[in-house]
C-alpha cells in the first residue's frame, strides 16, 4: 500500500506516539491496529442493533422454544445443563 500523509495537530501528534510506545509500536503500526478495532466495534454495535431489534419481536422466544425445546430446558444433545 502507499503511504499517505494525516494532518493533525501536534499535541494528537505527540499523544498517538506517547501510546503507539506504551504498546511498544510504530505510530504506522498503532493507527492500523486502531483503524481495525474501531471497523470491528462498528461491525459489533450494528450487529448488536440488529439482534436487539429481532428478539424484541413478539413471539420469538416463544417460537425458538417451541422449534428447539431441549435448548428452551437448558439442555442441548440430550445432554442436562
Amino acid at each position: 500500500m502507499a503511504d499517505t500523509t494525516v494532518k493533525v495537530d501536534s499535541q494528537t501528534r505527540d499523544r498517538f506516539a506517547a501510546v503507539a510506545a506504551a504498546r511498544g509500536q510504530s505510530v504506522r503500526a498503532y493507527l492500523a491496529e486502531l483503524a481495525i478495532e474501531e471497523e470491528n466495534q462498528i461491525a459489533l454495535s450494528r450487529a448488536t442493533a440488529a439482534f436487539r431489534e429481532i428478539i424484541a419481536r413478539p413471539g420469538l422466544a416463544e417460537a425458538f422454544d417451541a422449534a428447539f425445546p431441549d435448548d428452551a430446558l437448558g439442555q442441548s444433545a440430550g445432554r442436562a445443563a
